[in-house]
């Protein structure tokens, strides 16, 4: 169960919290900051303006993903609103390069396995550009995964789940969409179906299985009020475990 929950009515005193974390974990120099055009990342973009932390906006499209998504517009939306620095980089000619070809199957396992594996790169991809960008500018890299997505492993390990803080991971989704509106977040990016961009068309809801409404209603009342989807909430837990434990050793 979560200690704190964020209303519209102590939004203002939590964004101060967050934003003095944010301030007293960051370097010198700031933060650099993978930028989709969607919600989590669009909030903890202005928590950084809040604290008044040097933040650069790096926005990572694989060919022309974000511009058919319209994730490539709301991220300018955001950009020239708050007046945010930022690069862009495509990253489809490293991704293609780093991708197992589907005829040169090294193992037995297909399907959804397979496509996952090669979704999979692109956001390993990303957070190696971010950490190359952060440390050719002594920054580090701040995260935008929240409680929700950490709850049922909905990230990819090594990928955006790679951080070296994270100001939401103790915030549902819910909260984030709070905070987006105290921040006054541009309306399109709060709006819009949650997606991973991981392949075209794709959404988080779809995916799982299950609404952010559900994992939230899981995480702050015990239940997501569906005996079904609470099973299916504790399996994904069960499953990707390994991916919030420290990596094993052995110790002799």
């Amino acid at each position: 169960m979560k200690s704190f929950v964020i209303n519209e009515q102590n939004a203002a005193v939590y964004a101060g919290k967050i934003a003095a974390w944010i301030k007293e974990q960051a370097p010198r120099k700031g933060v650099v900051l993978g930028m989709s055009g969607g919600v989590d990342c669009s909030v903890v973009a202005r928590l950084c303006q809040l604290a008044g932390v040097d933040v650069h906006l790096v926005m990572l499209p694989y060919g022309d993903d974000m511009k058919n998504s319209r994730s490539s517009a709301h991220s300018m939306e955001l950009i020239e609103k708050f007046n945010f620095s930022y690069h862009i980089f495509d990253i489809k000619p490293s991704v293609d390069a780093l991708t197992i070809a589907a005829d040169q199957q090294y193992c037995e396992t297909g399907g959804d396995n397979f496509d996952l594996s090669r979704a999979n790169i692109r956001p390993r991809v990303r957070m190696t550009y971010l950490y190359q960008f952060a440390q050719r500018s002594s920054r580090f890299v701040i995260g935008t995964g929240n409680l929700a997505e950490r709850t049922v492993g909905y990230f990819t390990k090594w990928g955006d789940g790679a951080c070296d803080l994270n100001p939401l991971a103790m915030l549902a989704k819910q909260e984030v969409y709070t905070l987006a509106r105290y921040l006054n977040v541009p309306a399109g990016i709060i709006e819009k179906k949650a997606s991973a961009g991981l392949w075209e068309g794709q959404t988080d809801e779809d995916e799982l299985g299950m609404t952010y409404a559900q994992i939230d209603a899981y995480l702050i009342n015990g239940t997501s009020g569906n005996p079904e989807t609470d099973r299916k909430i504790e399996d994904r837990i069960a499953i990707s475990a390994h991916k919030l434990t420290v990596i094993p050793v052995f110790e002799g």
